[in-house]
């Protein structure tokens, strides 16, 4: 296992500009890592060894650890574990039905109460007068599965969310197992949960490791779990669930902070940081790493441009620059 990463600040670069009217009136920075099947750093961009939180980018890894432990749960209800999901009703009657299976209630959830992370709905929600909700959190399916995997193993319910609790220290182990380095550093993130902090690198070899995995392996029921159910994952107006439609196989995870990884069946992955936390370039700059691997352009064309609206029309949009805008349409080009 390598050592931890080091805590510093990051040697982001150049990833986008924001051009509107033909002025780049913004740039967003960032870092990026592609893996080969073999798991060699194909190529990078910025800093990918410095320690970072990848917030809900995490959730696979958490629910590999969780199956690890005993957990035993449909595969609807796995991908729901490992999802930031937008607060559907399929999503909130997920979070019931695993919290059922072991006589558990949203009473019993430390989450914090939330409206649902979709616009639409949270407006929807709003106007009918509904109040936040443990279960309508984005992070509902976790903190379930959590309790369900804490209540199986006989421990204590009601501190599930300690970082010295036997169930986190399980998680954590996971963690380092499946990125290869010891965790930097743990804080809390915003559901409530311990947060690890691990590097961009790590972050893409552990999702590279779930997605190649045997099928019958923990890391392997995790990704057919995605795979089987993407808007699970995330939600039907979600581009995380759109993009694992588009590319058969591909797995994806987002985090806060405008975190992105991904992963293909053979091993090969990509993760993206985007430095100012800006969630509108982290789309883009993942399609431009996924075409820069040799993904096909016409899969990723939806994802690749953000516009800069104003006046009810684009005046301008996203592009990707630098390194990574070169490799891309260099794979593009045909040969």
């Amino acid at each position: 296992m390598r050592k931890p990463p080091a805590i510093r600040e990051p040697a982001h670069v150049p990833l986008a500009h924001v051009l509107r009217g033909g002025v780049t009136e913004g740039v967003h920075y960032g870092s990026v890592v592609a893996l080969a099947a073999d798991g060699s750093v194909e190529f990078q961009v910025g800093d990918i060894e410095a320690a970072f939180y990848p917030h809900s980018a995490l959730k696979p890894l958490q629910t590999v650890g969780m199956l690890r432990a005993g957990l035993e749960l449909d595969s609807e209800l796995l991908a729901l574990s490992a999802a930031s999901h937008s607060g559907e009703d399929r999503h909130v009657a997920g979070a019931l039905r695993i919290l059922a299976t072991a006589g558990l209630g949203e009473d019993d959830l430390r989450n914090p109460p939330d409206l649902p992370y979709d616009p639409v709905l949270r407006d929807e929600w709003l106007s009918e007068g509904r109040s936040a909700s443990r279960l309508a959190q984005n992070c509902s399916g976790k903190h379930a599965a959590m309790l369900v995997t804490t209540q199986l193993l006989g421990w204590s319910v009601e501190d599930y969310l300690d970082p010295w609790h036997p169930l986190q220290q399980e998680l954590a182990e996971t963690v380092e197992d499946l990125t290869g380095q010891s965790i930097a550093r743990v804080t809390v993130d915003g559901c409530g949960a311990p947060l690890f902090s691990v590097s961009l690198r790590g972050l893409a070899q552990a999702l590279s490791r779930i997605a190649s995995a045997a099928e019958d392996s923990a890391e392997g029921r995790v990704a057919a779990a995605m795979r089987e159910h993407p808007k699970m994952v995330a939600g039907e107006r979600r581009d995380v669930s759109r993009l694992m439609c588009s590319i058969p196989g591909l797995l994806a995870k987002d985090g806060f902070e405008a975190v992105q990884v991904v992963a293909l069946p053979d091993g090969r992955a990509i993760g993206v940081k985007i430095a100012d936390g800006s969630d509108r370039a982290r789309m883009p700059v993942t399609a431009a790493a996924l075409a820069a691997i040799g993904i096909s352009p016409s899969l990723l064309a939806e994802f690749a441009y953000a516009p800069v609206l104003a006046g009810g029309g684009a005046v301008g949009g996203l592009r990707v620059t630098g390194e990574l805008a070169a490799r891309a349409a260099a794979a593009a080009t045909p040969t």
